[in-house]
């Protein structure tokens, strides 16, 4: 066997890095105008790419950032709420019409398929998002701990100097 030296496999694993992050980000901005999860590709591409590029680390904190808002504010509003489970319906009707024979523009098999996993994600991420919703609120009304007494203590307990 041929000794392979450290900075050339350093450098493939890059170039790996590089090509495997950039397809996906390409990919999903791509799906951003198409029937697909664009977004959820595009945050995969930047996580791959920030794991070798320090660049694209404040890109992926941004879209981060920006779904955590997303889902914080589908779990407080139930209209939102509604609104994405209707969306992500639609999304499934229109992935499951191809699929039993009635056709639709620019819908093949493949996009079909696409539009009912994307419309799963979609209810999946709704249900996550009540169910973390609920979680917060349970918390905030939780009454605080004592300390010394074990259990659990706030320290923003105002009995407490």
């Amino acid at each position: 066997m041929i000794p392979v030296p450290v900075g050339h496999n350093r450098a493939v694993k890059t170039v790996v890095v590089a090509a495997l992050g950039g397809l996906l980000t390409l990919a999903g901005i791509c799906l951003l105008v198409l029937p697909g999860p664009g977004f959820v590709l595009v945050a995969a591409g930047l996580a791959v790419l920030a794991t070798r590029f320090e660049w694209a680390r404040k890109p992926l904190d941004y879209a981060r950032d920006k779904a955590e808002e997303g889902v914080e504010e589908v779990g407080r509003s139930p209209w939102r709420a509604a609104g994405a489970v209707l969306a992500a319906l639609l999304l499934i009707a229109a992935g499951v019409l191809p699929l039993t024979g009635i056709d639709l523009p620019f819908v093949n098999t493949l996009s079909a398929i696409v539009l009912i996993i994307s419309g799963l994600f979609l209810i999946g991420s709704v249900v996550f998002a009540q169910r973390q919703e609920k979680i917060t609120d349970a918390a905030m009304h939780r009454p605080a701990g004592t300390p010394g007494q074990g259990g659990a203590y706030r320290a923003d307990n105002p009995r407490v100097g």
